[in-house]
């Protein structure tokens, strides 16, 4: 492949509506309009990656299109004063891999406010094993802690959804930072798992998912990050102690879900939803930095699987079916 080519994992949508992928090789004339070209080292595949690989929900407008929500690697080329030719950098949000073409490929062009540049102590392939599900679950923690959570008040706090990407970092740090971190599970195989990042309780789905009997219940949680959305939201915000803060990340549940106004009105509750795709530069530079002082590196890489961009089409129908656990990063050079 010479400099003025790339690859990539393009996909397609047929005459019938239905979308293909494949491994291609293309000119650099067909990358998306941007001020920083990027040579992509590494990406990772979320949970939605295997939605728009499998053409679900709807989430790309155009094809043909190359997606992956997050990727790292080296500048290239910049006409941005903020960056030049081999500054280390990540890239999350903004809709990349949705709207604009994202990480799977060996070379991306992009606007260069969207990106950050790699925080020191990190490595490339580390950053990617923190990604998006990462930056999100420092997010959630910032949050807690900005509405008063800190670890010398007394009691739990609950991350529900634990053993996905944002829940493993979320429980690692939490545990890292000395909170009582509850993990939130409905897989029996992941209790040692959640057990050995720093989790102190092991709370079933059977158990979060049960509705309360009253509009308020016994103060349980000093704060939740919540990835699952839906019912159980509801039924976990009359646990929650006074002034606690419930921060929603995910809606795996579902987007509706029904409460009252008591938990709010009578214990002071904050329930704040999370958005990591369009969030400020400088609270991202300061989550990454957090990520990168407090994040213990060597459990999440215990974790963390390395795959190559020509597996990707299997991996995506795997975590649609929940059976990649940890993150899954993705070599777009191997």
């Amino acid at each position: 492949m010479s400099d003025d080519q790339f690859t990539c994992l393009l996909l397609e949508e047929g005459d019938d509506g239905k979308v293909s992928h494949s491994i291609q090789t293309l000119d650099n004339d067909r990358l998306p309009e941007g001020d920083v070209t990027v040579a992509v080292k590494y990406s990772t595949l979320n949970y939605k990656d295997g939605m728009i690989i499998n053409g679900l929900g709807k989430l790309v407008r155009e094809y043909p299109h190359v997606p992956g929500i997050d990727f790292c690697g080296v500048v290239e080329e910049s006409a941005s004063p903020d960056y030049k030719p081999g500054d280390e950098v990540i890239l999350t949000g903004w809709r990349v891999g949705e709207i604009h073409w994202g990480g799977f490929a060996t070379r991306a062009r992009v606007k260069s406010d969207w990106l950050v540049p790699l925080p020191g102590g990190l490595s490339l392939q580390q950053s990617m094993a923190i990604g998006t599900a990462g930056l999100t679950a420092m997010l959630a923690i910032m949050t807690l802690e900005e509405h008063g959570l800190s670890p010398d008040k007394e009691g739990e706090v609950l991350v529900t959804g634990a053993a996905g990407g944002v829940g493993s970092v979320a429980v690692s740090v939490l545990a890292n930072l000395g909170y009582s971190v509850a993990a939130g599970t409905g897989r029996e195989e992941t209790h040692a798992y959640l057990k050995d990042l720093g989790a102190q309780t092991i709370v079933g789905r059977e158990e979060l998912a049960e509705a309360p009997r009253g509009p308020l219940a016994r103060e349980r949680w000093l704060g939740v990050i919540d990835n699952v959305g839906g019912a159980m939201l509801g039924n976990l915000l009359p646990a929650v102690a006074y002034w606690g803060t419930v921060a929603s990340v995910g809606n795996a549940g579902g987007i509706e879900f029904t409460t009252n106004v008591l938990p709010f009105l009578l214990r002071g509750i904050n329930l704040c939803g999370i958005d990591s795709n369009t969030c400020s530069k400088a609270r991202r530079v300061q989550a990454w930095d957090r990520l990168a002082a407090e994040l213990p590196m060597a459990k999440l890489e215990e974790t963390a699987n390395l795959a190559p961009l020509a597996e990707l089409g299997e991996l995506a129908g795997k975590i649609l079916q929940g059976q990649v656990r940890g993150r899954m990063v993705i070599d777009v050079n191997a």
